[in-house]
């Protein structure tokens, strides 16, 4: 789980910027990460219980659910408090030597390909948008980006920015604003600051703000429920409380211990993650047993580690470091069968959740299949942020999967 400060911190060590999996804070947050994971669950089922309470009420409790867009690549934007002039950039704004780009002349020289086509477009047609600070949101389209295709017999404008395709229905209000569109963004997060080292970040978008552009199609992505499904039955919210009341029994019985050496250590922490993204791909879900299956990837791994080592000595250290990690896992089987027991108690309740968010969206979403043609899909998924923390909801099987064997489109 990221708070606000470790995102732009990790931003600017060029490490990885994606937000946590709801399921994962167990791993990367340990006892106080499991805690603030059960907090999200309870605030979300009370933000959609069928109790009266509206989605604005909710969120004015402190809790804002956001829509994951799987849009690319991800585009910065606004003014540079440190000179006033504008620019707009991509990921690489958080590099060590910031790549900030205020003329396409600028983008050339920092970009190339289609990275730099979409960042040339940005820097055209945003400075419209009368943007005062800097925000930060998905690329979804350039123009030259949109077609025109019948999908199940239904006529749609759709865009590929990613691994999923967006369709509006053709002829409707949203349809004629993306044809008339140069570029289409999905604002997501804004910064404030008096210079790009020291920005704090805001995981939401005022774009009532932001002026009206022809030429700009955008939206923030706070969840809006434009079908008034979203609310939670009595049946769905009694299997969420009883699904709730579980997660808090295991809880208690896991070693605080395990759970804080697992969140502080990358060596104990990173093979859990790595095979979890192998049964990812496979369509799998963690269970009891798997933890052999671990010991058993860490031993071929070290296997290949030992065999290419040159020096007797680094062998001698790979030998060890292999031996400690095998005891560890051994010694602690029982703590972490609970602890996967408990990440697919989580995802239970995150898909549950996820299932119901999907029935409330107006744009289509769709994925290429083999034949050339496509299937429904569900969006990439969904993030919620609370007391400056964030975790992303995603149907991991579905979309996680989908994403790993895609071919990206877009360029560097």
């Amino acid at each position: 789980m990221l708070r606000l400060n470790q995102y732009l911190t990790e931003a600017a060590a060029e490490k990885d910027k994606h937000l946590t999996h709801i399921e994962d804070a167990v791993l990367e947050g340990g006892v106080a990460g499991t805690r603030n994971a059960i907090n999200f669950l309870i605030s979300l089922r009370d933000m959609f219980a069928d109790d009266g309470t509206t989605i604005s009420e909710a969120s004015r409790s402190g809790l804002i659910l956001r829509t994951k867009f799987d849009g690319a690549p991800a585009i910065y934007a606004g003014i540079n408090p440190e000179n006033g002039k504008f620019f707009v950039a991509s990921k690489s704004m958080f590099n060590k030597n910031a790549k900030l780009n205020y003329t396409p002349a600028d983008v050339r020289s920092n970009h190339s390909g289609g990275l730099a086509d979409k960042l040339i477009d940005a820097l055209k047609y945003l400075p419209e948008l009368g943007i005062t600070g800097i925000i930060h949101g998905d690329f979804m389209f350039s123009h030259n980006d949109l077609k025109s295709e019948t999908i199940d017999g239904k006529k749609y404008i759709t865009f590929r920015p990613n691994t999923i395709t967006y369709a509006v229905p053709e002829g409707s209000g949203v349809a004629r604003e993306v044809q008339a569109a140069k570029i289409g963004i999905v604002w997501h997060t804004s910064y404030t600051g008096k210079s790009i080292d020291t920005l704090s970040t805001h995981f939401d978008v005022n774009i009532s703000s932001l002026k009206k552009s022809r030429n700009v199609w955008f939206r923030t992505n706070r969840f809006t429920d434009v079908t008034g499904k979203a609310t939670l039955t009595k049946s769905e919210k009694d299997r969420l409380d009883k699904i709730l009341k579980e997660v808090g029994s295991l809880f208690r019985t896991i070693p605080a211990g395990v759970l804080n050496q697992i969140a502080s250590s990358e060596s104990y922490r990173e093979p859990i993650m790595t095979y979890y993204n192998q049964k990812v791909r496979a369509g799998e879900h963690m269970g009891a047993g798997h933890v052999n299956e671990i010991i058993k990837f860490i031993t071929d791994r070290y296997a290949k580690k030992i065999a290419d080592a040159k020096m007797p000595a680094t062998k001698d250290k790979k030998t060890k470091e292999r031996n400690l990690l095998i005891a560890w896992y051994k010694n602690n089987r029982a703590a972490l069968d609970k602890i996967f027991k408990l990440q697919n108690l989580f995802v239970d309740a995150k898909i549950m959740l996820v299932h119901k968010f999907n029935q409330c969206n107006d744009i289509g979403t769709f994925l290429h299949t083999p034949d050339g043609g496509y299937k429904v899909t569900n969006p990439e998924g969904y993030v919620a942020a609370q007391s400056g923390e964030a975790v992303k909801l995603i149907d991991r099987m579905e979309f996680s999967r989908s994403n790993f064997l895609a071919v990206k489109n877009w360029g560097k």
